[in-house]
């Protein structure tokens, strides 16, 4: 971190104190625990998952209330057993809704080899200023490269896209200041809209060199 840079200003934003230890219970089995969980960050989850339904067609596979829960079930069952503000939960569900969407996306690719079902998997999630939406395997290709190289700059991306974090909370999770967050967002961001571009120009030209 830039230590001639302000440090970032605390968000504010906590989950009620006895989250983490309800996380712990439910981890552990306590079907109780993980109820009350739930009811405490549903609306998080509900309002994240909503954002990737508005660039979808009508006859998508997955809804908002099932990604909820898949998101849920993923999170409770992973590793670790604390959230330190709200802003470090939507951090770890950032990755659980990537997965899931992931692993959705794939899946129209292997029902258009086999010939599946004519419903739809969601392929396409929303830019985080919400003016165009990007394509989920593409994007999830590009963050993979991208932590290769910038692991710091994949994860601000992907807390961006999948999170729906603002600047202020990605600063808070990943302990930098806002001025490093806005800077590797842009740059990252600018990186991945060219890779993109690229891909779309390369495509079309071979499309069209093969009619």
């Amino acid at each position: 971190m830039d230590s001639t840079e302000p440090k970032h200003e605390p968000t504010g934003e906590g989950l009620p104190a006895d989250a983490t230890e309800l996380l712990n219970l439910a981890q552990s089995g306590d079907d109780q625990a993980s109820e009350r969980l739930l009811g405490m960050v549903y609306e998080q989850l509900r309002a994240t998952a909503g954002s990737y339904f508005r660039a979808q067609a009508a006859n998508h596979t997955l809804q908002p209330t099932a990604l909820v829960h898949e998101a849920y079930l993923k999170i409770v069952g992973g590793t670790g057993g604390e959230w330190e503000s709200r802003g470090h939960f939507c951090a770890v569900a950032s990755i659980a809704m990537r997965q899931i969407l992931r692993d959705h996306a794939r899946a129209k690719q292997a029902a258009k080899r086999g010939g599946g079902s004519s419903r739809e998997p969601l392929t396409l999630v929303e830019s985080p200023s919400g003016t165009n939406a990007v394509d989920l395997i593409a994007l999830n290709d590009l963050l993979d490269a991208l932590a290769e190289t910038d692991e710091r700059g994949a994860r601000v991306v992907e807390m961006r896209y999948f999170g729906g974090m603002k600047h202020e909370q990605i600063a808070e999770v990943l302990d930098v200041s806002l001025r490093t967050v806005e800077r590797t967002s842009r740059r990252c961001l600018a990186w991945m809209q060219a890779e993109m571009s690229e891909a779309r120009t390369y495509g079309a030209n071979r499309e069209s060199g093969a009619t």
